[in-house]
């Protein structure tokens, strides 16, 4: 993978740190930052301000119901055998859709293998990523087309290839950001913490979107961590902040100032969305083993997407027929997925050679001929 090369300079003016982030002191810093209430009361923060029109919220709503009818599309296709295996988003639409928003064209996400929500705001096909998990591709869309790049299963990697993606675009003047998504069970991985120490020792242009969903598979965030995770950033000496990770504005507006932080050269910064994984961590899990029902109903008076629509509603900023048509965009997009993943044309077995080098190679060469030659006895022991 290749760096962009921009002619533009970086800007020198560089968006003020509001002093209860800065990394000398912990004790200061906010809790969670909040633009949207559980029972859709818009309200203010001093550091993060937001201005929206009307428009723009009812398309943050829409992407809101898009990506959660996807997802649950997925999640039903996986059930019926049609997917190998499904990681849901269910209740982090906001903090993907928020933070993907936020995003300039330039920009480059880093995600996990969860960041559908991501995926979605960066433009790419909802088939190719259903592709993968059925096993027909190996992601399908071009990373430097969508500044997307390709899901990554060995936890916390992606964090490393942020930060010396964000060093290539320091040393190319470029004027852009990078963002690395993951979890909180990532964050007690090594490359993690290595990533943060890069990153701020050589001021990379990247954005560390950590989703604290509660649960890493089975251990719950306290078996990691004793103090809140955003506040381990001031140990690498560059800012954190907790955000509400169900208010999609409030990630978007944190996410926003961070990247534009990031891009005028003053270095890394840490957001830890607070969310809730309300499903399985994939399909092959079952978290009513190791969760308490009492927990997860808590959460669900959390909905992201409810409380957005309460601000429609009561505001008086979208009538019935703009729900009705969001359903019916759901319901096409439904069907569309559906019809896409059965009629998925099988992969030549052989594929999986094609690209494990750039240019020929000897011994893939030789692989390949075995295999074929593998599968072959099959065939001719079915004629006998």
């Amino acid at each position: 993978m290749t760096v962009k090369s921009t002619a533009r300079a970086r800007k020198k003016a560089a968006p003020a740190v509001p002093d209860t982030l800065r990394a000398t002191g912990t004790d200061a810093q906010p809790e969670l930052v909040q633009l949207l209430t559980p029972e859709g009361e818009r309200v203010e923060h001093p550091d993060y301000p937001l201005t929206t029109t009307p428009e723009e919220l009812r398309s943050l709503y829409r992407d809101l119901v898009l990506v959660r009818r996807f997802d649950g599309e997925a999640t039903a296709l996986q059930r019926q055998g049609e997917l190998g295996l499904w990681a849901s988003l269910l209740g982090q639409e906001a903090a993907q859709v928020g933070s993907g928003r936020a995003m300039r064209t330039g920009d480059y996400a880093f995600p996990t293998y969860r960041e559908h929500g991501v995926a979605w705001c960066r433009d790419v096909d909802p088939l190719n990523l259903l592709g993968m998990f059925r096993g027909v591709n190996h992601g399908g869309w071009d990373p430097n087309e969508k500044n997307f790049h390709l899901y990554t299963i060995v936890i916390g990697a992606q964090t490393l290839h942020a930060t010396g993606y964000a060093m290539g675009i320091t040393k190319d003047g470029a004027d852009d950001a990078v963002i690395a998504y993951f979890g909180d069970g990532a964050s007690s991985q090594g490359d993690v913490n290595e990533a943060f120490t890069f990153a701020s020792v050589y001021n990379a242009p990247v954005v560390f979107f950590c989703q604290n969903n509660q649960w890493a598979i089975s251990e719950p965030t306290t078996t990691q961590t004793k103090i809140p995770l955003y506040r381990r950033a001031s140990g690498f000496g560059f800012p954190g902040v907790r955000v509400d990770g169900n208010d999609v504005l409030a990630c978007l507006a944190v996410t926003r100032w961070a990247l534009d932080h990031a891009r005028s050269g003053n270095g890394p910064v840490l957001i830890e969305a607070f969310t809730y994984r309300m499903g399985a961590h994939t399909t092959s899990d079952d978290p009513t083993r190791y969760r308490l029902a009492e927990e997860t109903e808590a959460w669900k008076a959390k909905d992201p997407i409810l409380r957005l629509r309460t601000l429609l509603e009561k505001e008086g900023l979208a009538d019935e027929e703009f729900f009705a048509a969001v359903d019916a965009e759901s319901e096409q997009l439904g069907l569309r997925v559906r019809e896409g993943v059965r009629s998925m044309p099988d992969p030549d077995p052989t594929l999986i050679f094609d690209h494990v080098y750039s240019e020929p190679h000897a011994l893939v060469d030789e692989e390949r001929a075995e295999y074929v030659e593998y599968a072959a006895s099959f065939e001719a022991g079915e004629n006998h």
